[in-house]
């Protein structure tokens, strides 16, 4: 059997023991995936952190066939996959450390749209939710958002539903593969959602919803988007790790105040009492505070003729210019900057058009 590129990519997902954080030590050793797999006396220790169990022949020839499985549930589903390695995976979520190496996507994507919000909160939302929800997709639907959500009852599925309303683009995230949905009452926006958006996992088409996979897929969720907006929360919940995860990578969070005596108020307050989350009352003040009502960006990014940098952003910009290309660690290890603010800071480079993300995690200048 002839294995492609996608069986490789797939593949090394399906590798036990290994995981994001090994499949990308994996990355940087090889040049080329199918390297890896075709040598048989594979002589794994050089690579740090892999052990020879993680990785025998045999085990890499089950994952290609078991890929080719895959591949052909992709085929019937007009489904298709995105690798971290690929030019069009989303560069904002490339930024996140434990982003997935693989996402499986069910509909049409623009990546790089330049406004990407995601709207989360309770599965038991009040009319109150609901309507500040609908005044949001409103207000947003003006500056053309897309809208991210993981298809929850609540919160989440009003997000998807006045977006599609408003014809904005949506994406649900799921905490299965693409041949199911949960809950299957929302069957129907997701198949309106596939018009303009669709779905996104990263577990294979058939892999059905397992409890520990719906708080995984809310740093999709978060890492997708410019920022994230808590309408309605419990004290505890998916929405509030998602807030936390929004936080984490550096991306703006907001939320809704609520009657302090309500208990799907209290998760929000909270954020905003401990300064994690800004406090909005309408879409007006995401947009103001987002800065958008006064950018107006051409179409594409437009590289800076001169950029005016500070700080850590400076400094890695006349890094770049220094050298033709460098890898996140190499920055790190030079600019002694631990590596997530290193790429914290690329994501905003990146974003304002000075600076393309390569293979690898490596990166050079954009001009």
């Amino acid at each position: 059997m002839e294995f492609t590129t996608q069986h490789h990519q797939i593949g090394l997902t399906l590798l036990s023991g290994i995981g994001s954080k090994r499949a990308r030590l994996i990355i940087s050793h090889f040049s080329d995936l199918e390297a890896f797999y075709k040598e048989k006396k594979l002589n794994i220790s050089e690579i740090p952190g892999i052990e020879k169990r993680y990785a025998s022949f045999k085990q890499r020839q089950e994952a290609l066939e078991s890929a080719d499985a895959i591949i052909n549930e992709l085929e019937k589903t007009n489904s298709t996959t995105v690798f971290f390695t690929d030019k069009n995976f989303p560069s904002r979520l490339k930024h996140c450390q434990d982003a997935p190496l693989l996402l499986y996507t069910t509909g049409n994507f623009e990546w790089e749209n330049q406004k990407i919000v995601s709207i989360v909160g309770t599965r038991h939302a009040s009319e109150y939710g609901k309507e500040l929800t609908h005044e949001l997709i409103a207000g947003l639907s003006e500056h053309k958002a897309t809208i991210v959500s993981g298809m929850a009852y609540g919160i989440d599925i009003y997000a998807h539903q006045f977006a599609v309303k408003n014809g904005l683009p949506t994406w649900g995230v799921l905490g299965h593969g693409t041949n199911f949905l949960y809950p299957s009452e929302h069957k129907n926006t997701a198949k309106r959602m596939l018009e303009n958006g669709g779905l996104i996992s990263e577990f294979f088409p058939s892999q059905k919803p397992e409890p520990q996979h719906f708080p995984m897929r809310n740093r999709i969720v978060a890492g997708l988007s410019d920022c994230t907006i808590v309408v309605e929360s419990g004290e505890k919940g998916g929405s509030l790790i998602t807030a936390k995860l929004a936080v984490d990578y550096n991306r703006e969070l907001f939320a809704y105040p609520g009657d302090v005596n309500k208990p799907y108020s209290k998760g929000c307050l909270d954020l905003i009492k401990n300064n994690q989350a800004q406090l909005i009352t309408e879409s007006a003040d995401v947009i103001r505070l987002m800065n958008w009502e006064t950018k107006n960006k051409k179409t594409g990014i437009q590289v800076e003729l001169f950029p005016q940098l500070e700080g850590v952003e400076a400094t890695i910009f006349e890094q770049l210019k220094a050298d033709s290309e460098v890898s996140i660690d190499t920055l790190s290890y030079s600019l002694k900057v631990p590596v997530s603010e290193i790429s914290s800071r690329l994501f905003q480079l990146e974003m304002r058009g000075l600076v393309l993300s390569l293979p690898g995690r490596r990166y050079k200048l954009a001009r």
